[in-house]
């Protein structure tokens, strides 16, 4: 079981700089290029509706302020690594920003929706002269499905593996109760080198968001408002600046790479930075703050695998209910407290809508960070949310398994709503 989990670990607590999804655009855009061997001559790009609204509004590093789709492909063509996969476009040679938009703004690049039920979907296909390549990606961000080349197939996957996402590793047998105890109880030397890399690189970001102004700096207006006597100068308030911080920077084209969980780094900067600062102004030793950022991140792995990739859902909810129940493990409460720590949480925030990454995901970030925290106190008192209030269940697995039913089927229709507004929107 041990190996089971280090291979979840692996596969969900990678690095990446700048938002996932147009990083996944880049790399295969990048890999196009690869198979072609030249700069393709004209590309058709095929996205599903999540994967066009996440990469919409977010700005990508490196570009000097780029967005969107065809900003996403010109800098994987022009300048990507596509051996580094979601650090495709790190490091980029800035002489080569005046092309990328030379080749983002040609004309070339076609954006077509694909319909399929498939959350996270790309296929880029692109011609040079007379040769042709495509490369199609499924399921999570560096997933490549297929790949051919003047109509031969080079990488294929069945429909089992393309479809149901066999390809990682089985999260079925999670639970809040089996999280909490390998908490305790698993190898220290284990897991200490992917979370210090965690706190190396999130609060890397966080400082830098607390630093300089990018986008609606929610996370440096807190922390101004605390000096200012605006905001208490509280454990609460310096936990959601701190967090939020981190995404006013990252969704806002900062350079600086971020430990992204369950496929999102909003998601692993929400599950690490409110538990970092929780721990330093408690004075909690090193060992615990690992162990509590190893409960957060696999909680938040639990939660959204029940929901899916990429949904209606706000993934930034599922990270802070992780979070609330990470400040109740680290306050040594009763794993029937940091259920209810949890289920406070999702039966409080389960509404927030994801409309894109921009911005204002900092700001919902420092929402959740704040109902985290006050979930986790109202746990401690004994106080929580009842079975039948919404969607909260018996038990915290029926809770869980709840929002998931949210997140995937019911907020189907909004999604579909939510993208005809960001198109359509004047």
């Amino acid at each position: 079981m041990i190996n089971k989990i280090m291979s979840i670990l692996a596969e969900e607590i990678v690095p990446a700089e700048g938002c996932t999804e147009p990083i996944a655009i880049a790399y295969a855009s990048s890999k196009l290029r690869d198979i072609l061997g030249n700069i393709p001559e004209s590309i058709d790009i095929y996205l599903s509706g999540n994967m066009i609204k996440n990469v919409k509004s977010v700005k990508i590093p490196n570009s000097n302020g780029m967005t969107g789709i065809e900003s996403a492909v010109a800098m994987g063509i022009i300048a990507g690594k596509t051996e580094k996969e979601l650090m495709v476009i790190s490091h980029v040679n800035t002489t080569l920003i005046p092309e990328v938009k030379k080749y983002a703004s040609s004309g070339n690049i076609h954006i077509k929706l694909n319909k399929s039920d498939v959350k996270l979907y790309i296929k880029v296909e692109g011609t040079y002269k007379n040769d042709k390549a495509t490369v199609e990606i499924q399921n999570y961000h560096t997933n490549i499905t297929q790949i051919t080349k003047n109509g031969e197939e080079i990488l294929g996957k069945s429909c089992d593996e393309k479809c149901n996402d066999n390809t990682m590793t089985d999260r079925s047998f999670l639970s809040v109760e089996l999280i909490y105890n390998l908490a305790k109880s698993i190898d220290f030397n284990l897991i200490e080198p992917i979370f210090k890399k965690v706190i190396d690189y999130n609060t890397a970001i966080a400082e830098e968001g607390l630093k300089n102004e990018w986008g609606i700096s929610i996370g440096k207006t807190i922390q101004e408002g605390i000096v200012e006597g605006i905001y208490g100068d509280d454990l609460r308030n310096h936990m959601a600046s701190y967090a939020s911080a981190g995404s006013d920077a990252r969704m806002n084209g900062c350079s600086l790479p971020v430990m992204t969980t369950s496929g999102s780094g909003n998601q692993g900067l929400t599950a690490s930075l409110g538990v970092i600062k929780f721990c330093q102004i408690k004075n909690i030793s090193y060992e615990n703050m690992i162990r509590g950022l190893f409960f957060s991140h696999m909680t938040t792995i639990h939660i959204k695998t029940n929901i899916g990739r990429l949904s209606a859902y706000c993934g930034a909810i599922c990270a802070s209910a992780a979070a609330s129940g990470a400040l109740a493990f680290l306050d040594n409460l009763s794993l029937k407290q940091i259920n209810w720590a949890i289920e406070n949480t999702l039966g409080t925030l389960s509404g927030i809508i994801c409309d894109g990454a921009k911005s204002s995901c900092a700001t919902k970030i420092a929402s959740g960070i704040t109902c985290a925290f006050d979930s986790y106190y109202a746990a401690k008192k004994n106080r929580k949310l009842l079975f039948g209030e919404g969607i909260i269940g018996k038990e915290i697995e029926t809770t869980i398994k709840n929002a998931g039913i949210l997140g995937k089927d019911g907020m189907k229709e909004t999604d579909e709503i939510i993208l005809n507004i960001m198109i359509n929107n004047k």
